[in-house]
């Protein structure tokens, strides 16, 4: 078959720049392909007559497809040696004899080989040429309609905008990044980017403004470029709600920062910052004289919360409060328990408001309180429900209280995305029937979650707040908890008390030491808080790899294998996560003979592995064993690998009870789970945590609340491993987590 001339100029396997090898040759065969998201494989025939099979995101290849592949040799258990393609070339045939067997293979929809035949002997090498610029002609052939004929030609038109798609992003992006871009923007993507390159990282997922200031600097485009400084400043914000959880930054704050990041002046940010405002590309709030900048959606969701909170509050039904001791002193006797009384100033508390919050550390009784409120509300007649917002806070809800929790989504009815904002079927036009909604672990819901959950919630309804507020804020932007707290609007109870069960648990008496800026005990050994002093880091690595592969389980059995959690302060470093997970990963689940594995990236996934899912996936599809099916995989879901098919290019991974299949070449929201952040356990309980303490750790990370965070996911049994003197310096340091928010101010009263 003749090649264009191109391809010949270099030998196969040569490298390229990237350190790749460089194949070039035609498609045999298409064995598999997904159109969502291009990824294919296919038998190959190179040009020095090798067949081989190539796998890897090809979009659009069809057989006699020429191809340049830039990949490298990987070798599949089950399907032995394949070449796994990182960038892909399409060329178009060149001759009569190469151009028929391309169409007849079936390409081009709405041409077989006999009518491929028939168009290529009338027009010969200028096929082509025709297909792209004359396409009614094709309608001068038998069997050949006008309007197939403009079908064919749409469809060539289509497949030349993905080759050339993928020829102009390659030396920017990934072909999985290419695809997104052109499913986006289809046969104006190549325009799109050239003329607003910063276009990229505000519409297309996975693309951050790094990449695209890279391309838009390589095409051209001026350092001081209006495009470039707007988006700069709103990707500044955007990454600062994203990763630091401030709904807002402080005006100077953000030019300084925006200067730095671009390299400009200061008053060329602050002339772009004002052009902002201008065109309300950005909101501006002043604060106690301050001046902050909001992204649309982060103001608009802050100031709806407040309204919507101080209106539920003020339109709740009042209830005649002579009647609320008697309701007490009956739930009291009905349930055997005589309430201290700061919980019946929480239980009189929610029944006489429409919002109130319940604080407090653990054993402190906040289930004991949940548990009466249900039984009140019912039996007088509302419809309280209980939330969340993760699957295993929910979880831990329903076994504590023995009632249906749900998560926030599923109240919610998620159902799919809209832009970059979860879709849920409940909403200001389908309110919630409840009448009470009790949203337990409230530190850890976010401003977009919680407005979404507002919007839903139907005047006179009362909501209650629950959860810890000296723990970690939410990963989300936004401070919810601590900020309703502070602003002093509404009716709060912070329960103080330890009650004499739970006084008998280190973890619970450690845990409000540490609270209150004193020392743990860290001497008793037959208890559940344990500490074992280790002197470097290593030491405390191979510790917790000893604990986690052989002393836990042989003492626990099954809670010693399946129930420890190891919950570190930071990802680097040598007891970082990334180095635990690689560490645990070996002595737990080592390589083996019929188990496979998968790299993506520097990460090694392998059959039975312990993986999270790390950000929202509201688009991910999974299913129960009792066939019920649904969307939606979302941040901090600690599920385990139960197969990788190289073949069909796939991972399947359990969560609990849903299934999910991933995409091999999709797998940038799931890390290795075996040790996680403490900012990633928010929510979750486990039975043993172990927290590995080195001095090495930064210490911004050795903080007072972090610790408490750690020790108070622990269900059974903590273990500390590492330094007494870093454990010293975490609870004498009690800087908070400083985030920009508003909401405390807006409920405080200023104007909205």
């Amino acid at each position: 078959m003749p090649l264009d001339e191109s391809f010949m100029q270099s030998p196969i396997d040569e490298n390229d720049e990237a350190g790749l090898l460089r194949l070039f040759g035609s498609v045999e065969h298409v064995i598999y392909q997904n159109e969502e998201n291009g990824y294919s494989i296919c038998d190959f025939s190179t040009d020095r007559g090798e067949l081989l099979t190539i796998v890897g995101t090809m979009p659009e290849v069809g057989e006699g497809d020429l191809l340049a592949v830039s990949g490298r040799w990987v070798h599949n258990p089950k399907y032995g040696r394949q070449f796994r393609v990182e960038f892909c070339e399409k060329k178009m045939p060149v001759g009569s004899a190469a151009i028929l067997r391309y169409l007849s293979s079936g390409a081009i929809h709405g041409i077989g080989p006999k009518t491929a035949r028939r168009i290529v002997d009338l027009y010969g090498d200028e096929t082509f040429e025709v297909m792209e610029n004359h396409p009614d002609w094709l309608a001068e052939i038998p069997g050949i309609t006008l309007k197939r004929a403009r079908a064919i030609a749409e469809d060539f038109r289509k497949k030349a905008d993905i080759r050339a798609a993928m020829l102009f992003f390659r030396d920017f992006f990934g072909p999985t990044a290419t695809v997104r871009i052109y499913k986006k923007w289809g046969s104006a993507a190549i325009d799109l980017a050239k003329r607003n390159p910063y276009r990229l990282c505000e519409e297309i997922d996975g693309i951050g403004f790094e990449r695209a200031d890279r391309m838009a600097l390589q095409i051209g485009l001026k350092a001081d470029s209006p495009e470039r400084l707007e988006s700069g400043i709103c990707y500044l914000l955007g990454v600062n709600a994203q990763q630091n959880g401030h709904v807002c930054l402080p005006r100077e704050v953000a030019e300084e920062n925006a200067a730095a990041l671009l390299g400009v002046s200061r008053e060329q940010a602050k002339q772009t910052v004002d052009n902002l405002l201008a065109t309300k590309k950005l909101h501006r709030e002043v604060f106690s004289g301050q001046t902050f900048l909001y992204l649309p959606k982060q103001y608009e969701a802050e100031t709806y919360i407040a309204k919507k909170m101080i209106l539920l509050d003020q339109v709740c039904p009042a209830m005649d409060t002579a009647n609320i001791g008697a309701i007490l002193h009956r739930e009291e006797a009905e349930s055997g328990i005589a309430y201290a009384a700061l919980q019946r100033k929480a239980i009189k508390g929610a029944l006489e408001n429409g919002v109130s919050v319940l604080t407090g550390g653990p054993g402190t009784g906040k289930t004991t309180v949940v548990r009466a409120l249900l039984h009140i509300f019912e039996g007088m007649g509302e419809r309280p429900v209980l939330t969340a917002p993760t699957g295993r806070a929910a979880k831990r809800l329903s076994e504590a209280t023995s009632c249906e929790a749900k998560t926030i989504h599923r109240l919610l009815e998620y159902g799919g995305e809209e832009g970059d904002r979860a879709a849920f079927r409940r909403n200001e036009n389908a309110l919630l029937e409840e009448t009470v909604i009790i949203v337990d672990e409230s530190s850890m819901v976010d401003n977009a979650l919680l407005c979404a959950l507002l919007k839903a919630v139907k005047p006179g309804a009362r909501l209650i707040l629950i959860g810890d507020s000296d723990q970690l804020p939410s990963v989300g932007a936004g401070n919810i908890l601590h900020d309703v707290i502070e602003s002093n609007r509404f009716f709060t109870v912070r329960l103080d008390e330890i009650f004499r069960q739970a006084q008998k648990s280190l973890i619970v008496t450690n845990a409000h030491a540490i609270n209150r800026g004193e020392m743990p005990d860290l001497t008793v050994k037959n208890n559940d808080f344990f500490f074992l002093p280790r002197s470097d880091d290593t030491a405390i690595a191979a510790t917790v790899s000893e604990l986690c592969a052989t002393r836990l389980p042989k003492t626990y059995g099954e809670m010693g294998t399946a129930g420890v959690q190891v919950i570190a302060p930071s990802r680097k470093g040598e007891v970082g996560t990334e180095t635990l997970n690689r560490v645990l990963q070996e002595a737990l689940n080592p390589a083996g003979e019929g188990k496979v594995e998968h790299r993506f990236r520097e990460i090694v996934f392998r059959e039975g592995d312990r993986v999270m899912q790390i950000r929202n996936n509201y688009d991910l599809e999974w299913t129960q064993n009792n066939g019920v099916e649904g969307t939606g995989v979302f941040n901090g879901d600690i599920g385990t690998i139960l197969e990788i098919r190289g073949h069909d290019s796939c991972m399947i991974v359990r969560f609990d009870e849903k299934t999910v299949q991933y995409d091999l070449n999709l797998l940038e929201d799931l890390e290795p789970a075996y040790a996680i952040t403490v900012h990633k356990s928010q929510g979750s309980e486990y039975p043993i945590v172990i927290m590995p303490v080195g001095d090495r750790t930064p210490p911004m990370l050795l903080s007072r609340n972090l610790l408490y965070t750690a020790v108070t996911r622990a269900q059974t049994m903590v273990i500390l491993v590492g330094s007494e003197a870093a454990i010293r310096r975490m609870v004498a340091n009690n800087r908070q987590t400083k985030r920009y928010t508003g909401l405390s101010q807006w409920l405080r009263g200023t104007e909205l």
